[in-house]
């Protein structure tokens, strides 16, 4: 099993980044938590991750920190999250807010995140509650550098990459523009928009 990866940050566009190791570039999937403390390219990246493999492909699932590598991990083992789900969850929400939904059986606040509906919110709360530690802080990250071109549509493209259709995503988009901010910025506010609601 891959467990980390340490090398030169080549490419970023949300959810799939490039990393180069020895000379072999990997392609990683990574929560926007992740893309938001990540170096510039061309800069050394660390990246804590787990190898999923399925009958059709290997993919590689990237994290900042390993309590967030941990997080993706419980997600994934519950009935209904696939890595895919998991991401857009650690994209939307951050552990702080997610241990706090768990606690408060918040169902209303994880079903405003794309792709959750009601019973697995429900499935969600009851099966993380006994594999979360009760301090998830530092699992996520805070700004970071975006990509200079296009972070708009860049932006769009991810949202739909995380389930959003197409119109949602753009009207998403529409709510938090500001010119000024990355795409990755621009995708953390228009997911957190949408989990407050």
């Amino acid at each position: 099993m891959i467990g980390r990866l340490r090398g030169t940050l080549l490419n970023k566009q949300p959810p799939t980044l490039l990393i180069e190791v020895g000379g072999i570039g990997y392609d990683v999937e990574a929560p926007l938590s992740t893309f938001a403390v990540l170096p510039a390219v061309n800069q050394e990246a660390i990246l804590h991750t787990h190898l999923a493999v399925r009958e059709d492909a290997q993919v590689l699932y990237g994290f900042a920190t390993l309590a967030e590598r941990d997080l993706f991990r419980d997600l994934i083992k519950v009935s209904g999250i696939g890595a895919k789900l998991a991401l857009t969850i650690l994209s939307g929400t951050d552990a702080d807010e997610l241990a706090r939904c768990v606690r408060d059986d918040d169902v209303a606040a994880l079903t405003r995140l794309p792709g959750i509906g009601r019973k697995t919110a429900q499935r969600l709360l009851v099966e993380l509650r006994d594999r979360m530690p009760s301090d998830l802080a530092g699992a996520t990250g805070g700004d970071g550098a975006g990509r200079p071109q296009s972070p708009e549509n860049d932006a769009r493209e991810a949202l739909i990459s995380l389930g959003f259709k197409p119109d949602d995503a753009a009207r998403r988009l529409r709510e938090v523009a500001d010119p000024s901010l990355s795409a990755e910025e621009l995708i953390r506010r228009a997911l957190q928009a949408t989990v407050r609601g």
